[in-house]
Formats: structure tokens, C-alpha cells, sequence
């Protein structure tokens, strides 16, 4: 940014920080009230998520695998919501230098927000977060990993087989098993040496083929899979799956062997995104299955920030918990490169492919692969769901078990239910102009004017 304009930019970050300062982030504060907010003031960021509704069974996996106890598990998802709205308004504040966000400690209570001005620090300060200054801004990380992904196309990235933007570090790290293949995939990407990292790795990522959301589904009466979350299109309903799993016209039964569905769409590699259409028999909840048979819901699609908790659901392995390392992930299986895909401290195993990641009740994504097993330690990666459900113009079941949706509010302009915006995104909607903070899929009760921890009027 040239200098002349710098007192400009300082003065409009100010302001947006001022505008937005009655929002709390309840884990910078010491909260723990859950959200509670005034009767008559905007929910907060915990109260829209519904971290609320995280149900036992999924708090009881974070403590086991987070190595917390229940009432620090609580916190955890109240301040993640909180740390992920506060970080999106400042997202929003500090345009071109913003250059990421992050969670960390047991509770996840300290955000640090990145940015390439030292200018910017008291105004990240103002809101409660750390601030780190950088060099390097988060779109020209993500930009440096894009010609990773476009030159990886033309080469054989077996032997550097993950490659990410580390927003902790400031840098795209390629993992490799032969440094040499990294230097060459840095080499053919064109990418400056002063952006990267190489750091060694010794397994290979590979999908969990052959084997509600986490429920077991079986492809051609032969291979199994989990299912990722159901959804609806229309009047059809079905679930969201791994594209590793089927393609398009292979036939489904559910873990009860009956008939079930049928796949209508199915991308990998590139992608690793599918969805199976299902028949009457079969009806969307907006569950996915926890520990002992326990419904987890989910109340949305709210994407969780770098440090997060996540907790998978598979048919293999059941429930397990971890945390969200990276996002903009490649991984290169025997298949193929996929892209992006967010990674994880979560462990999975074969035939978990295609189940539920949530974190508290927001849908993260669906289960693509990794490497170790539930046994020894892993990593995984999972395909956002946001992108899936804007890929095929799915709905997430987010309704039922006895709760309905919020009554919309005042209709009118561009804001549409159903639509999966990402930050940035700007919409009007009763005659205002809003901005996107967060991204997530859209839903009556989910106006802009009502979830300030999703929207920011401009």
C-alpha cells in the first residue's frame, strides 16, 4: 500500500473496529456465560452458532482427545465462535494487509490476527486479539499456493504429496517426502523461495476407500463409506459424500443393506466432493451420529478458524476430535491432487471416508483422507462442505427434531437463503448493504440483520 494512502486506511480501520465494538469475544474477555447477551442486543457470534447445542457425546470426545474437562470444552466452542467473528470483522477492517487468523490455548481464549502494517496493531488490539506483524499478506500466500496447484497439474507430486499457507508462520509450506520433489514443484510453480518452507513427512496421505452424518453406506454392494451430512435439493433428499467413494450412477445401500440412492454427482481428484440422491424410504435429519447412537445437530455451516476444535463421525472408527492445522490444503493421493482441502489433527481409518466433520454444531466438511489410524495417532483432510453444497446447489438439513428455523426477517434485496457467501461478500437486504464476515450457508433466521457475527453492515 503506498504511503500517501496509509493515514487513509488507518483512519478507516479505526472506524470499522469503533462500528462493531459492542461485540464481545466472550474467550478474550474471560467469559463463560455461554453468550448470554442483554435482553433487546444482537445475539452474540456463541448464541448464532448454537454452540449451545453441542451435544454430550461430542463434548465427551473434545475431552477425551483434547485432554479437557467439560466445562473447559464449553468455552472452548464459546470462544472459537466469538475468536471467528471477531477475527472476520477484522478480516473485513484491514483489507489487503489482513493476513490470517488464529486460534490457540486449552480454552482456545487468545485470537491472534496477522497483519503486514505495523499500523494496524492497536486497532486488532482494540478488539481484544493479539496482533502479529508479517511480511507477506494472506492473499499473496494464498496467491503463491494457487500457482503450486496449477503446476502441480503437470507433475507427478507423489513424493511432496501436501502443500498449505501457514498463516502461523507466514509462509506455503510443502511437505515432502524427497526434498527434491519439493524443489521441483516449487521450481515449475515459479514461486519466490522467500514464501516457502519444506518440511519432511514420511507416510503418504491416502483416502479411506474400501470400506446419518458418520453412518456407514454401502457403493455397488461392494466398497463402504460414510455419509457426510444429508441435504436436500428441492423437494430430493440425500446426503454429501466423498467423491473417492462413487461416481456418478453407482448405486447405494445404506448400513442396513437396504436400497438407498443413487450418485449424481461425483469429483476426484480435484475435488473430492459427491452427493447421492435417495429414495423414498430414506429421509434427511439434520443429525449426524455420535457416540453411542446419540444425534449430534447441526445448526449450520459456519466455517472454524486455524486452532479450532473439529470432531469427525465415521463408520469405521466412530467419533474422534482434534484440531483444524490448516486451511487451503493441497494433498496429493495415488489418485490424484485435491484442492483445497482443510487439514486436521483428527485420526481416521478405511471406510470413514466421506463422514461428518463438525465443530460444536457447524458442519465443517466430509472426510477425504490422511495418513496413520485411530490407533497410533494421524493427520486428516476433509472437503469443505461449503463448496460442496455451492458446487451442487445442495441445501444442509439444518431443521427438525422438534426445532424450526427463525421467522425471517424483513425481505427484499440480494441476501437469499440457502446461498453459501464467503467473506467478503457484500449483499442488501431491507434496504441495507451488508458485508460477509464469515463463510456459511444461508438460512431463514440467518438474515444479515440478526447474526452480526456473519454479517457487517456497510
Amino acid at each position: 500500500m503506498p504511503h500517501r494512502h496509509r493515514h487513509r486506511h488507518h483512519r478507516a480501520v479505526g472506524a470499522a473496529v469503533a462500528a462493531t465494538a459492542a461485540l464481545l469475544v466472550a474467550g478474550l474477555s474471560g467469559s463463560a456465560s455461554a453468550g448470554t447477551a442483554p435482553a433487546g442486543s444482537s445475539p452474540t457470534a456463541a448464541e448464532t452458532l448454537r454452540t449451545d447445542a453441542a451435544p454430550p457425546a461430542l463434548l465427551k470426545a473434545m475431552e477425551r482427545d483434547l485432554g479437557l474437562d467439560r466445562g473447559q470444552a464449553e468455552r472452548r466452542l464459546v470462544n472459537e465462535a466469538e475468536a471467528g467473528a471477531t477475527a472476520g470483522r477484522l478480516r473485513a477492517a484491514l483489507g489487503g494487509d489482513f493476513a490470517g487468523a488464529w486460534v490457540r490455548g486449552a480454552e482456545s481464549g487468545t485470537l491472534t490476527v496477522a497483519t503486514t502494517d505495523a499500523g494496524d496493531v492497536a486497532a486488532i488490539e482494540a478488539r481484544g486479539a493479539e496482533a502479529k506483524v508479517v511480511r507477506h499478506s494472506l492473499a499473496d500466500l494464498d496467491a503463491a499456493k494457487a500457482r503450486l496447484d496449477e503446476a502441480a497439474a503437470g507433475l507427478n507430486t507423489a513424493d511432496a504429496p501436501v502443500w498449505y499457507v501457514d498463516t502461523r508462520d507466514n509462509t506455503v509450506v510443502v511437505e515432502a517426502i524427497r526434498p527434491a520433489a519439493a524443489r521441483a514443484l516449487l521450481a515449475a510453480a515459479g514461486v519466490d523461495r522467500s514464501l516457502t518452507r519444506v518440511e519432511s513427512r514420511t507416510e503418504r496421505p491416502r483416502t479411506f476407500y474400501d470400506l446419518r452424518g458418520g453412518e456407514a453406506y454401502y457403493i455397488n454392494n461392494s466398497s463402504r463409506c460414510s455419509i457426510g451430512f444429508p441435504v436436500t435439493k428441492g423437494t430430493q433428499q440425500g446426503f454429501a459424500t466423498a467423491g473417492h467413494c462413487g461416481r456418478a450412477g453407482a448405486a447405494t445401500t445404506g448400513a442396513n443393506r437396504v436400497a438407498q440412492g443413487t450418485f449424481q454427482g461425483s469429483v476426484f481428484p480435484g475435488r473430492d466432493m459427491a452427493w447421492v440422491a435417495t429414495n423414498s424410504s430414506w429421509t434427511a435429519t439434520p443429525y449426524v451420529l455420535g457416540a453411542g447412537g446419540q444425534n449430534v445437530q447441526v445448526t449450520g455451516s459456519t466455517a472454524a478458524p486455524v486452532g479450532a476444535s473439529v470432531c469427525r463421525s465415521g463408520s469405521t472408527t466412530g467419533w474422534h476430535c482434534g484440531t483444524v492445522t490448516q486451511l487451503n490444503s493441497s494433498v496429493t493421493y495415488q489418485e490424484g491432487t485435491i484442492s483445497p482441502v482443510t487439514k486436521t489433527t483428527v485420526c481416521a481409518e478405511p471406510g470413514d471416508s466421506g463422514g461428518s466433520y463438525i465443530s460444536g454444531s457447524q458442519a465443517q466438511g466430509v472426510t477425504s483422507g490422511g495418513s496413520g489410524d485411530c490407533r497410533s495417532g494421524g493427520e486428516t483432510f476433509f472437503q469443505p462442505i461449503n463448496a460442496l453444497l455451492q458446487n451442487y446447489g445442495l441445501t444442509l438439513k439444518t431443521t427438525g427434531g422438534g426445532e424450526e428455523p427463525g421467522e425471517p426477517g424483513e425481505p427484499g434485496g440480494t441476501w437469499a437463503a440457502g446461498t453459501v457467501y464467503q467473506p467478503g461478500d457484500t449483499v442488501t437486504y431491507g434496504g441495507a448493504t451488508y458485508r460477509c464476515l464469515q463463510g456459511h450457508q444461508a438460512y431463514a433466521g440467518w438474515e444479515p440483520p440478526n447474526v452480526p457475527a456473519l454479517w457487517q453492515r456497510v
